[in-house]
């Protein structure tokens, strides 16, 4: 198994959190009636802020598989490759 260095994980788990944030905002928004607008900006900042959460998980297990396993790289390469086709464009 393939693990984030630490100094990674410790940002990406900020991002998450920042996330997580900017969703319970987006809650808020919604019960307190705000403009439709407002909240749909505020979704396509959230949709963006997991989109770069994504690709810096991607980017950083990467590299952490070719240091650790340099074998089992094109695979996890692979892998990503197939997740970016799911992603929504």
């Amino acid at each position: 198994m393939i693990h984030l260095p630490q100094d990674a994980e410790q940002r990406l788990i900020r991002r998450l959190r920042r996330i997580q944030g900017q969703a319970r905002g987006v809650e808020r928004m919604i019960r307190e009636g705000r403009d439709c607008r407002e909240v749909l900006e505020q979704l396509a900042a959230l949709q963006a802020a997991a989109r770069q959460a994504f690709l810096f998980a991607s980017r950083s297990y990467l590299q952490a598989c070719a240091q650790e396993d340099p074998a089992r790289a094109a695979s996890a390469l692979r892998d990503l490759l197939e997740a970016l086709k799911r992603l929504p464009s």
